[in-house]
């Protein structure tokens, strides 16, 4: 081929200019590499890919890495001799390997098609969160399609948490993430002298292969495995947590002034002289948001004023990019991970009591039946008149004349008019149909040494109720100003029962003689409808629970599809921007708009994404932290027998829920009276064969600890004779 021949070739790619302009010079596009691979029609070695496509001596190195970022990407890849195939022609499958505890896996496609199973052997291979080619090898026992790796493309474990075990003089580490199934060997010179037993960060310093195990290193001994305060510290690590601040984001936090700054009152309201006042939790440090109320004619007119973080925290700023990266702060039972550095979540952002603070005011004017006649968004300055508490401001409306309303009675008459307006609030939202579930949260009482005394629950009260109320107002009122303006935004979205789901409800339902409206596409009234006929009744609890698992869980997205469960047609998140990054978003969007300007801070679908991700992986890590503490506690009650509730059936077995400790275990199949037990998702049941005997969700059972394992965080019961039995 002639060298004129091939520079028309290379010429003919229609993205040429795109690549000039992204590159500055016009290397040859993925796209038309991929062409011209494929008009090969077989394999082709990286020279003759060179020649063809008239590759410069000067060109060779971004070439190669362009051709390297493609097999990461899995678009091409080496067969055994070198050559580079188009993966597409190779009948290959990209995805992600999802571990399990028991060696094998899952390859979960990047294309949405349906899992493959990976069985032990081809697990040997990789790790949990590697990115792979799988090529299909049929189905397995099961019927389930099977695979087996082709390549390792990613790897995405490179640092890990777990606990060294010495056996027979070979050291490895079993990692927390039970995922991970593989032993990490570590060689004795890498070991830096660890006991067997202690908690260690190993890094990996050979990956596994088909005939290898993983080898690592260890860097960091974080001490013995009950030490007080260690169970957070390995959850940090297990998910990937980030929880110390990079140099440069505590230099910049330093540089903030302690208080608020003459200069930046300029284009701000001043409301310092409202009585705004902060509600929270008794243990709360960090304050988002004050509210206060007056009448307005005969309605009302709320005050909504949040902290102003994106004053501080700017774009693309190291407070900014640390706050992205965390996506919000992380709660643990005695510490907080914070998305913002202290000196900004509890100082100068947190809205604290008597001092001056930068603050985006929500203004709403609402009617006498909780109707909005308008709103208004704008930046101010306010001054917290008070802090208080759900418990206090509970006790004031409780008893206006008692000691908690006299010690602040100039404020009484204003956290009255806030309770009038929550009535008002609150009976709207039931004419609205929004969804209200019961749940019960916990709080867990320590120890000197840092470990659970006892766990109580969180009894919500009006206080809670009212404050709620508010942040649904200002957060609805924030959605309906960005989209009036047309202003993208992450909204707060919450998606109705997949038709499969709604299948199965409506079967469920239909065994206890009830019935949901709606028909294809129910509504939230639909639902309350429902659950206020069940209130009364003994099962109210278990059909409340089947309700809440036939709906999707709430995600951050700009698609606004509305908020089933609120019965919002718009929602979204604009209260919490000290804890939460969408809520910042938010701040800075609308502040877009009142300049008559448009924010973008990127790819809204990627960050929607994104903070969904990081909000799922904040619950999980807290989850396991209360699993462990709540093993830790039960460890010394194991024979002692407890009345509880099936909270979960599977088809392994049941889970139990022990009344009045909030500490749930696993009665396993085997354990079950001698029949065999088959699982009916639908009825959320386990049937018996040949006795018939039914195990259903709800259904109150008496049960004895007999193991408590603190490595899974796992508790087992056996069944155990009623006393009256």
């Amino acid at each position: 081929m002639s060298i004129k021949k091939k520079r028309k070739l290379r010429s003919l790619d229609p993205y040429l200019a795109r690549e000039t302009e992204r590159y500055g010079q016009a290397l040859p596009s993925r796209e038309f590499m991929l062409q011209t691979l494929k008009e090969q029609g077989v394999p082709v070695n990286e020279e003759a890919l060179r020649s063809l496509l008239d590759i410069t001596e000067e060109e060779n190195e971004i070439f190669s890495r362009r051709i390297s970022a493609m097999m990461r990407e899995g678009q091409v890849m080496r067969n055994r001799k070198g050559d580079i195939c188009v993966v597409e022609k190779l009948d290959l499958i990209k995805g992600r390997v999802q571990g399990h505890a028991d060696g094998f896996g899952f390859l979960i496609p990047d294309d949405g098609s349906p899992d493959l199973f990976l069985s032990p052997k081809e697990m040997h291979k990789t790790l949990h969160g590697d990115c792979v080619m799988v090529r299909e090898i049929g189905v397995d026992r099961r019927g389930r399609r099977e695979g087996a790796i082709v390549e390792v493309l990613e790897r995405a474990v490179t640092q890990l948490v777990g606990r060294l075990h010495a056996d027979h003089g070979i050291l490895f580490v079993e990692a927390e993430n039970r995922r991970i199934s593989q032993d990490i060997l570590i060689p004795v010179e890498e070991s830096m002298n660890a006991r067997a037993g202690q908690v260690v960060m190993v890094e990996i310093i050979q990956q596994p292969s088909k005939n290898a195990q993983p080898i690592g290193r260890i860097f960091e001994i974080l001490g013995d495995y009950t030490a007080p305060g260690m169970e957070i510290e390995i959850a940090l690590r297990k998910h990937d947590l980030p929880y110390r601040f990079p140099p440069k984001v505590e230099k910049l936090s330093a540089k903030f002034p302690g208080k608020v700054l003459k200069k930046e009152l300029a284009e701000r309201e001043d409301i310092r002289h409202l009585p705004l006042v902060t509600i929270d939790g008794e243990t709360a440090r960090d304050f988002d948001d004050a509210v206060y109320c007056e009448r307005d004619g005969k309605g009302y007119k709320l005050y909504v004023a949040i902290a102003d973080v994106s004053h501080y925290v700017r774009p693309q700023d190291a407070l900014d990019q640390e706050a992205l990266n965390r996506g919000n702060s992380v709660y643990f039972p005695r510490r907080v991970i914070p998305m913002l550095p202290e000196a900004l979540s509890n100082d100068l952002c947190s809205l604290n009591p008597q001092v001056d603070r930068l603050c985006m005011v929500c203004e709403m004017n609402l009617d006498s039946i909780g109707d909005f006649r308008d709103y208004r968004f704008y930046p101010a300055v306010m001054h917290s008149h008070a802090r208080l508490t759900y418990t206090k401001v509970a006790a004031m409306l409780e008893n206006p004349k008692g000691k908690d309303a006299q010690q602040d009675r100039e404020l009484m008459p204003h956290v009255q008019l806030l309770y009038k307006l929550f009535k008002v609030l609150l009976k709207a939202r039931q004419n609205r149909g929004a969804i209200d579930f019961e749940t019960i949260e916990t709080r867990m009482i320590f120890n000197d040494q840092g470990k659970i005394e006892r766990i109580l629950p969180i009894k919500r009260n009006d206080a809670h109720r009212l404050i709620e109320e508010c942040m649904l107002a200002a957060n609805v009122c924030a959605s309906d100003f960005l989209q009036k303006h047309k202003q993208p935004t992450l909204y707060r979205i919450h998606e109705g029962p997949t038709p499969e789901k709604l299948v199965a409800l409506r079967d469920f339902l239909k065994e206890f003689g009830l019935q949901l409206g709606g028909g294809e596409e129910p509504h939230a009234k639909d639902y309350a409808k429902t659950l206020t006929k069940t209130k009364d009744r003994p099962d109210a609890q278990l059909l409340q629970t089947v309700m809440l698992r036939s709906l999707r869980q709430a995600v951050y997205s700009p698609d606004n599809v509305g908020h089933f469960g609120l019965a919002y047609e718009s929602y979204t998140h604009f209260t919490s921007p000290i804890r939460r990054y969408p809520d910042l978003l938010v701040h800075r969007a609308i502040k877009a708009v009142l300049k008559g300007a448009t924010y973008s801070p990127g790819n809204w679908h990627e960050l929607g994404k994104h903070c969904s991700q990081t909000e799922r992986r904040a619950d999980d890590a807290s989850r396991d932290v209360e699993s462990w503490l709540k093993c830790y506690y039960m460890q010394d009650r194991i024979g002692e027998c407890f009345e509880g509730v099936i909270s979960a059936v599977t088809g392994f077995g049941l889970f139990v829920a022990l009344d009045g400790i909030y500490v749930e275990g696993l009665v396993h199949i085997s354990e079950l009276p001698s029949d065999y037990f088959h699982f009916d998702a639908a009825k959320h049941m386990l049937l018996g064969e040949r006795s018939g005997k039914r195990y259903r969700l709800g259904d109150r059972l008496r049960v004895k600890i007999v193991r408590v394992d603190l490595e899974t965080s796992k508790i087992d019961f056996v069944l155990a004779a009623r006393d009256d039995e």
